[in-house]
């Protein structure tokens, strides 16, 4: 609540939305015989009124001003105390006050309206050119009462206000979001198949071994940018959008497919050896690609992060109702107090040298498993190494799934990072 022309207006507006308001004016212009009654915005520079109850003709209009050193709200906003006066002309303290004067009133009344957070909101004041008994303590108390009912609907009115912006802003920025997504998986990606594919062209057709090793190192290259905007992708949609889409159906062999993850990233890394027992002889429901994208970040988690001369251990079964997949690694393991942030966006271990990628491979598998409906958790220690355990459902209703967004689709050669 500011004192700028634009936020007393955007008061003004907040005060005629409260429909009790005229009513009460009313009230206590029939009680108290007055004929003029206002609540008014009242800062240390302006009087700005707010609705008006009048039928003396005094001229005022919503929004209408007087100069506020004219008033006697200025003097109840300095105090933050009532005045009342029945009688100015006869009044000890207001028979010579240039605001009865000046306005030609006799009786009248001021008391603040202050906000819950003590905020000083204006006044609730009405006058009349002939005197009036309104120094009665119930009728006081009354003005009080009104101006404390007054400040509660008004501070409802501007939360009701500020979640409407707020779900404004929220439908702005999911625009933008989706205009963000449309972006990445549009606009970078069609260049990035042009030089994959001059790449290519390169290792396939040059005789000459340099533009041929060149080619190979541009296809790689293009491979990794490619994961970084998937990971990039699925970070906007897993974290400021609803969720990493599945598209869940029953997959007959989950083994062969997740051995053929396992392969790829073998035969990346020839020098290291990855031990994989993939069990699973029954159908499971699962969306395939997400399922191939977490085994293939957490296998390339343990090779990036492990022991360059240990084994990493992949095994996959049926474990009753649940689908288990358990990537294990030797090496350094996880500091303790870290444990509890690695699933979280842009998290690095720090105790490796490697700084590829982003550090969105964690926190993208641990959404995809929760679209899934199962969990991941992860152990170390230097006695057992590190160890991550996906957990899916092997069956889980239709209903749950999310819809899969534009370009959801992934690929098995999709590094951790």
């Amino acid at each position: 609540m500011g004192d700028t022309p634009e936020e007393i207006a955007s008061d003004v507006d907040a005060i005629a939305r409260i429909e009790a308001v005229p009513t009460l004016l009313q009230v206590l212009c029939d009680i108290t015989g007055m004929g003029f009654a206002a609540v008014a915005r009242v800062t240390d520079k302006t009087w700005t009124a707010c609705a008006i109850q009048d039928v003396l003709g005094f001229g005022l209009e919503p929004g209408g001003q007087l100069d506020v050193n004219t008033t006697l709200c200025i003097e109840v906003r300095e105090t933050r105390t009532p005045i009342v006066i029945d009688h100015a002309s006869t009044d000890p303290r207001y028979c010579n006050h240039h605001t009865p004067k000046h306005y030609s009133i006799e009786s009248y009344v001021s008391v603040p309206v202050i906000m819950a957070d003590g905020r000083y909101f204006g006044n609730l004041c009405a006058l009349d050119p002939q005197p009036r008994r309104v120094s009665d303590a119930n009728i006081v108390s009354m003005f009080e009462r009104f101006a404390h009912l007054i400040a509660m609907q008004l501070e409802s009115e501007l939360a009701r206000e500020s979640e409407h912006a707020a779900l404004l802003d929220a439908r702005a920025a999911s625009e933008l979001r989706e205009q963000f997504i449309a972006v990445l998986g549009h606009d970078l990606r069609n260049p990035l198949y042009a030089i994959a594919n001059i790449s290519e062209i390169l290792v396939r057709r040059s005789t000459d071994p340099v533009l041929t090793e060149l080619g190979a190192r541009i296809k790689n290259n293009v491979r990794r940018m490619s994961a970084l905007i998937d990971d990039v992708l699925d970070f906007a949609r897993g974290r400021l959008g609803g969720g990493i889409g599945v598209q869940l159906e029953s997959v007959e062999d989950v083994g062969s497919a997740l051995g053929a993850v396992v392969k790829e990233l073998q035969d990346s890394q020839p020098d290291r050896n990855i031990i994989s027992n993939l069990e699973v002889s029954r159908p499971v429901r699962c969306d395939l690609g997400r399922l191939q994208q977490v085994a293939s970040n957490l296998v390339a988690n343990a090779l990036t992060h492990g022991s360059s001369t240990g084994e990493v251990h992949v095994n996959v079964t049926a474990d009753g109702d649940e689908l288990v997949l358990d990537v294990r690694n030797d090496g350094r393991p996880i500091p303790r107090e870290k444990m509890a942030n690695i699933f979280e966006p842009f998290w690095r271990h720090s105790a490796s040298e490697s700084r590829q990628g982003l550090g969105l491979g964690l926190y993208i598998c641990s959404e995809i498993v929760k679209a899934h409906g199962g969990t991941l958790s992860a152990q170390s220690s230097a006695e057992h190494g590190t160890r991550f355990t996906a957990r899916f459902p092997m069956e889980i209703a239709a209903a749950a799934t999310a819809a899969p967004m534009e370009g959801a689709a992934c690929s098995p050669s999709r590094m951790n990072n």
